[in-house]
């Protein structure tokens, strides 16, 4: 890799980090979007992509925990299968052009349904117990295979089935995040076992733009705001899906 090629990237993954920060995400499919155009092999993709995610997830996490936005009730049902499915989703490696299509445009149509329905407030309510299981064993694995925590497919869920207000599942989503990325790089590091070798300033531009964004995500922006930026986030990671 190149001196220009690694600073293009590291740019590219502070501002990625900022942005998904904001709405409780790391910032995977933006990650892996950029290593796509870069043309980065897909055995350094998705080890890169999780490691970052962790990172950043953990600012996350622990920001909108502070701010008071994190719910533990609503949290478990969708983790607790989560973690061993996405383990499982992290040992695959598999050629998955037409499952990335069939994701991307069921993100963008998510996207296209916030940016209309931003405004539009639904009565909270519990998830049926089921549900939030089989949903969380589902997104664990998703997560896993495509080397993403999970985020951009449990954060809509929460928020179009009425589960949650924009804060509560930026909260959740990014502790589901965590878990799941930390089980998903697990398994992929029992096939690799190793990790790219320019990961610390990867690291470092990840820790910036994660502490920037979830800070103003969990503080400071509305929530009427935060799901615009959702929409935008769900947008960046749709066209990635279909396109790279």
């Amino acid at each position: 890799m190149t001196p220009e090629i690694l600073l293009l990237f590291i740019a590219g993954v502070f501002i990625i980090a900022v942005l998904y920060s904001s709405v409780g995400h790391a910032g995977a499919s933006g990650y892996i979007a950029i290593m796509s155009l870069l043309s980065f092999a897909p055995s350094v993709i998705k080890p890169t992509a999780l490691t970052l995610n962790i990172l950043v997830a953990s600012i996350a996490a622990w920001q909108y925990f502070k701010a008071g936005h994190f719910s533990w009730d609503l949290f478990w049902p969708f983790a607790l299968f989560a973690v061993p499915f996405a383990f499982l989703g992290g040992l695959l490696n598999l050629p998955i052009h037409l499952f990335k299509l069939i994701l991307g445009v069921v993100l963008l149509y998510s996207a296209i349904r916030f940016i209309f329905q931003s405004q539009k407030t639904l009565k909270i309510i519990a998830p049926p117990r089921i549900q939030a299981l089989a949903s969380g064993a589902g997104i664990g694995f998703l997560s896993g295979l495509t080397g993403t925590g999970g985020g951009i497919f449990l954060t809509p869920l929460l928020l179009f089935m009425g589960w949650a207000d924009a804060k509560k599942a930026a909260a959740v989503s990014a502790l589901f995040i965590l878990v799941n990325s930390i089980s998903g790089l697990a398994g992929n590091l029992f096939i690799t076992k190793s990790l790219p070798p320019f990961i610390i300033p990867l690291l470092i531009a990840a820790a910036l733009g994660g502490s920037l964004g979830s800070y103003f995500g969990s503080r400071r922006i509305q929530s009427a705001s935060i799901k615009k930026l959702l929409a935008l986030v769900l947008l960046i990671a749709g066209l990635k899906l279909i396109f790279t």
